[in-house]
This record gives C-alpha cells, structure tokens and sequence, in this order.
C-alpha cells in the first residue's frame, strides 16, 4: 500500500469508528430535553426514562472523546503539511469546539449525573438543555471545518503559501455548513430514535419495564418519522444539489451518470464499470436526475467524461454504492417510521409483535447510513483535501512511511476492538437492568411488566 493510502485508510478508520458515538449522542441529548420536559409536567415515567438514557448517553460520550484524542493527534503525525497549511483556519474552528462546546457539555452532564437531588426538576431541565445545546454546538464547529475544506471560503492565502483566515464570520456560515449541518443532526437524530425505539421493541417483546417501552416509542416514533423525511427532503436534496454545483465530478461519480445528459435518469440501482464507462444492469428513472437537480425534467446534467481525469474521485465504485447505501437505507427508515406511526396512531403498535421485532432489529442501521453518508461526502471531494485549494497527495506527512502507518493501524484497530467490549459490556449492562426510579415502581405496581397487552392498553 502506498504511503498516502496508508494515511487516508488509518484516518478514515478512526473517524468512523469515533462517528459511532456521537452520532447518537447528538440525537439522543435532543430526546433526554423531550423526557425531561415530559417529566416537568409531572409524567414519571418519562423522568425515569431521561434517566436510563443520560447513563447511554453518558458512556457514548466518555467512548467519544476518548475515540477523538487520536484523530487530533493525527493532524499533526499524519497530516502535518496540511495543519501546516491551513492549520490559521481550521485551528478556529476545533479551538473553539473544545473550549466552548466540549466544556459546557461535559460540566453539565456531571450535573445531569449526579446533581438531580442538589439541583431540583427545573434546574436539572436546564442542565439537560445545556447538554443538548452544547452537543449540537460542538456539531456545528465540526462541521464548519469539514465545510471549509469542502467548499473554502474567507480565506486568503499568504506569500509563502499558507491559507490564512480573512473573514471569521463568512468563514462560520460557509453555505455548504448551512446545509451540512442539518443533514448531519437529522442524521444522529435518526440514530437516537432507532435504538431509542429499538430498545422500546426489545423491552415490549420480552415483556419487561412495558410502560417505560411505551414512553420510548411514543417519543422516539414521532421524532423518529420527522428526521427520516427531513433526512430526505429539504436537507438531503440540498446536499445533492450544492455537490452538483461545486463538486461536479463527485456527483457525477456517486449518481453514476458516466455521460453528460439531457433528461439525465436517475440510477436506483446498478454497477459501475470503469473500463466500459457505464452502469451494468441499472434500473432508471428516466429524467428524475434532472428534475431533482435542476427541478427541470429536460435539464442537462454534466457526466465523468466532461471532466478531466485527474479531477476524477479516485474510488469511483466505492464512492457509488456508499451513496446508494446511505439513499436506500434512508428509503428504508422513512418506510419504517410511517408504518409505526400509523400502527402508533391506531394504537396497536405496542401488540404489533411481529413489527415490533422489524423495530428493534433495525436499530444498527443507521450507524450503516451515517458512515456511508460520511464516506460520500469525503471521497466525492477527492482528490482534493481542500477543495480547489490543496490535493490530498501535497497535504499527508510524507516522512512518515506507509509501513509505519499500518503498524499503528494495527494497534488501533486492536485497542479499539477492546473498547468494543468494553463498550458492549457497560451499555448491555445499562440495558439489562432496565430504568430505574418512582415510575419503574409504579410501573410495577399496576402490572405494567407482564409480557402481553391488551390493545385497549396500549395507549
């Protein structure tokens, strides 16, 4: 393996594992402020559940940070002529997300922890709020760094070479961020809702903690049906449309579309062929690309071949079917969600066993659906670590060797697949006993654990 290929593989590894965490954690801070506002008006059950989940929440985000140390290390041990060139800029933004966002997380979780008794039900709310605010924050910052080498704005670059920030505030509402970031938290909020949801199934279906799994699928369904459909549409059709605009070739390259077009179809499904240039049994929706680009059915829409080579993505294949991972999968949650709602609406959700194990055994999918909506936004932009400004091959530390490289990958990848256990072992655990407190005892009181119910129960 090369050396740069080394470098973009141990990186792309330790970004997504790291992902895992707080993709939930973003989507599930948002849920534990919904339970504690249901807990306000004096719902205890819902008080338990913000509860149980500030524990999950808790331990994604401890495997969070520990899981991102690395990959700030890596800007320096990997990456270095690139921190060395745009280090002014991006330095901005990750400064700022550990010193305002990361902060103000962390003290307010160590109150959301331990500090329900000291603080009371109106403080211990805000608490859970300034966890949820700083947990999005801390997204924003993030994604305004990944927007900039996406799409660079308010820079200037200096004599000797080196970008330099010109203008901070156009540089932190960079237009591809605006669009960036709701697709992003719509995506962890999707996460959030399918193992809040998950877990909820699991509990009704081995007949345990009943209305505490109520409770999580009346509130998970409904936000879970909302982020699908916003995942989609308008924030997932941005997102297409802004790449067609500035990242032609990598648009082309995860839609498929080898030639340049008019009434351009839209590929469902198919395989690349990169020696004939054309998609193999592809099933098209003729003139769909077109109308969702362009919102013209006879609009013409730029393929590969219209472009240089050299601008091409480097894994063409790998970069089509992660994009049509992330869509199909997406297609699948908003299928999901509806039928929920609808059981939801009707109220025989909670007997619907059979829908119930669809529920609980979707919920790894999303992480599936992130990581390959990461994997498309990163490999589209190659080869280019800034977009139009640096390559990726001018910005890896190129004395650092590719053997070196593996040999450290090798030692992540196996203190990683401790962390798995460890992870596995502490949230099963959490999972295992169930919710706790006033709401689980009443729960118990009125039969609530028993393992069947009737459908006039349900709601």
């Amino acid at each position: 393996m090369e050396a740069l290929d080394a470098h973009r593989f141990q990186f792309a590894f330790t970004v997504a594992y790291h992902y895992l965490f707080p993709q939930l954690t973003m989507g599930l801070a948002l849920l534990i402020v919904i339970f504690k506002t249901m807990g306000l008006r004096g719902d205890d059950v819902a008080n338990d559940a913000a509860r149980f989940w500030t524990k999950i929440f808790a331990i994604n985000f401890v495997f969070g940070v520990v899981t991102g140390i690395p990959m700030e290390f890596q800007f320096g041990t990997n990456w270095a002529r690139f921190s060395e060139a745009s280090g002014g800029v991006i330095g901005q933004t990750l400064a700022m997300e550990g010193v305002f966002a990361f902060f103000l997380e962390s003290a307010f979780l160590y109150a959301m922890l331990f500090g329900e008794d000291r603080l009371g039900p109106k403080l211990h709310w805000l608490a859970a709020f300034f966890v949820f605010l700083g947990s999005w924050v801390s997204g924003w910052f993030i994604v305004s760094t990944n927007a900039f080498m996406q799409h660079p704005v308010g820079y200037e670059i200096t004599p000797d070479g080196k970008i330099v920030l010109a203008d901070f505030f156009e540089f932190i509402t960079n237009p591809w961020a605006l669009i960036e970031y709701p697709h992003v938290m719509v995506g962890s909020c999707i996460t959030a809702t399918f193992v809040v949801c998950g877990i909820g199934a699991f509990y009704l279906l081995s007949g345990r903690h009943q209305e505490h799994a109520r409770k999580f699928l009346r509130v998970g369904v409904p936000v879970g049906i909302f982020a699908a459909l916003f995942a989609a549409y308008p924030t997932g059709d941005s997102q297409a449309r802004i790449a067609a605009e500035h990242q032609g070739p990598g648009f082309a390259a995860f839609e498929g579309l080898f030639e340049t077009t008019e009434g351009a179809p839209l590929a469902l499904i198919g395989q690349p062929n990169m020696e004939t240039l054309t998609l193999d049994n592809p099933i098209l929706l003729p003139d769909f690309l077109s109308f969702l680009t362009y919102r013209r059915l006879d609009a013409e829409v730029k393929g590969l071949t219209d472009y240089d080579r050299s601008e091409w993505p480097q894994n063409i294949p790998l970069l089509y079917y992660a994009y049509h991972v992330m869509i199909g999968l997406g297609t699948i949650f908003i299928g999901i969600m509806v039928i929920s709602t609808f059981l939801l609406f009707r109220k025989k959700l909670f007997t619907a066993r059979p829908w119930l194990w669809v529920v609980m055994l979707a919920t790894p999918f999303p992480y599936i659906a992130n990581t390959a909506g990461w994997m498309t936004a990163e490999l589209s932009r190659q080869p280019w670590i800034i977009h139009g400004l640096m390559k990726t091959a001018d910005g890896y530390s190129k004395n650092v060797s590719g053997g070196n490289v593996m040999f450290t990958l090798l030692g992540f990848m196996g203190l990683y697949a401790l962390l798995s256990m460890l992870f596995f072992f502490l949230v099963t655990r959490i999972i295992g006993k169930g919710p706790e407190g006033p709401g689980e005892a009443a729960s118990t009181a009125s039969g609530g654990s028993e393992p069947t119910l009737q459908p006039e129960e349900a709601e």
